[in-house]
């Protein structure tokens, strides 16, 4: 067996893990989508967790509630998006390949602009999550405007570490594009 084709047959299957490991992450992602809809902050003041004498100016308007139901049906979208395209990209290099990985040749451009978009889905449906997050919290605990400390540390780590994974992933997303 030449060089060649080993090293085709390896990076074949390293781009279907890599589309395995976006469908997968992507599969718990729209699960907590579906749950985060399902458990719809009801308009009803005992749903949040703030104190009865701080409800007034602290608590969250009508339009949080319905940012917090358009956030969701953005991330869901993404995600799906996401997730169709990788799983398309597996079945075509798996028909390519001969569904074992072999010796088929690959359109390497397309399949870099087919990864690209599902990484850019990806990217887009938790930075919706997050938005939908935030607006969960303000709900939940209070206005970002009310300075709670509750509020403010459910808030914190969520925009810094997420934010910061993602920089990661985008980071690692162009340099297997660039190779």
């Amino acid at each position: 067996m030449s060089v060649v084709p080993r090293r085709r047959s390896t990076s074949t299957r390293i781009h279907i893990l890599a589309l395995d490991g976006i469908v997968n992450v992507n599969s718990l992602f729209t699960f907590a989508v579906f749950l985060g809809v399902a458990w719809y902050p009801t308009a009803n003041p005992a749903a949040n967790l703030l104190p009865d004498d701080d409800d007034g100016p602290c608590a969250a308007a009508d339009s949080v509630a319905e940012n917090l139901i358009a956030c969701h049906v953005y991330s869901f979208s993404c995600f799906l998006f996401s997730s169709l395209i990788a799983s398309a990209l597996k079945q075509a290099i798996r028909l390519i390949t001969g569904g074992d990985g072999g010796q088929g040749e690959t359109h390497a451009p397309a399949l870099r602009v087919g990864m690209m978009a599902s990484a850019v889905g990806s990217v887009l449906g938790c930075g919706f999550l997050v938005a939908a997050l935030l607006n969960l919290i303000q709900i939940k605990l209070g206005v970002f405007g009310c300075r709670r400390w509750e509020t403010v540390a459910a808030a914190v780590p969520l925009v810094s570490l997420v934010p910061l994974a993602l920089f990661i992933y985008i980071a690692l997303v162009i340099h297997a594009f660039t190779r």
